[in-house]
């Protein structure tokens, strides 16, 4: 399958990665790789994130940090719908 990154969800990815390498330029790659990675695996493996909480929708949680990738599979496109924190309060809609 085919990874799609909506704009937001890219958008995002690169601030977070600034944000963190403010402080630790090798942590906030390590933080922009290890979410990288997991999303590729969805291109082989695209239900394996939970059932999201937006219908229509799954969440990738990426273990060991505190970042849940929610996504949609339509055809043969899994669509990045966003990069969010998990303290953050869930969006109704995408």
């Amino acid at each position: 399958m085919r990874i799609r990154w909506f704009k937001d969800a890219l958008l995002y990815l690169i601030e977070l990665r600034k944000y963190i390498g403010n402080d630790n330029a090798h942590a906030a790659q390590d933080v922009a790789i290890s979410i990288l990675s997991n999303v590729e695996q969805l291109a082989e493996h695209p239900a394996m994130g939970r059932t999201g909480r937006v219908e229509g929708t799954r969440e990738l949680v990426i273990s060991g940090l505190p970042y849940i990738i929610p996504y949609r599979v339509k055809n043969n496109t899994i669509e990045i719908l966003r990069v969010l924190h998990a303290a953050r309060k869930w969006p109704t809609k995408f």
